[in-house]
């Protein structure tokens, strides 16, 4: 039986004109995450330059929102899920372990950002189910003989 898993990236992914092609499907998700984050981030992802998404107040939602909705659009589930930095974020709602409201990455201050980090680092109910211990963490033979797919949730490759 073939495994799957997701990876996804951390910050520097962001393109212009990211997600702007899942819109009208997640119209509702993507106008909850503005009115949260008090400006229009949509507006940012899909027209706004590389340097526009730069900021860290836009590239961090940004890149989260659009690795979230890149899953939500995956027709089949995942088997392990892994992520890049801010990409653990999009990986544990990916894997059902944290609903997309609960990651701070929409909020500026420290103290909600803190808040997100320790949820990383503390041991969630739902994701057991989906997490993997390596022993040897450095072997690659021991990650491929348990996935034979993995697809990268990003920018499409040109």
């Amino acid at each position: 039986m073939s495994k799957l898993a997701y990876i996804f990236p951390g910050q520097g992914s962001q393109f212009p004109g990211m997600a702007k092609d899942l819109y009208s499907k997640h119209k509702e998700l993507m106008e909850r995450a503005n009115e949260v984050l008090g400006f229009r981030i949509t507006d940012i992802m899909f027209e706004g330059t590389e340097e526009d998404l730069r900021a860290t107040k836009v590239t961090q939602p940004a890149i989260f929102l659009h690795s979230v909705l890149l899953a939500m659009e995956q027709e089949q589930q995942p088997d392990m899920v892994a992520g890049h930095s801010l990409g653990e974020f999009s990986a544990l709602v990916a894997a059902g372990a944290m609903d997309w409201e609960d990651v701070h990455v929409f909020e500026e201050d420290e103290e909600s950002i803190s808040e997100s980090i320790a949820l990383l680092n503390k041991p969630l109910e739902k994701s057991k189910e989906k997490a993997i211990q390596f022993e040897d963490k450095s072997s690659e033979k021991t990650i491929e003989g348990l996935i034979n797919q993995i697809k990268v949730l990003s920018k499409p490759v040109e």
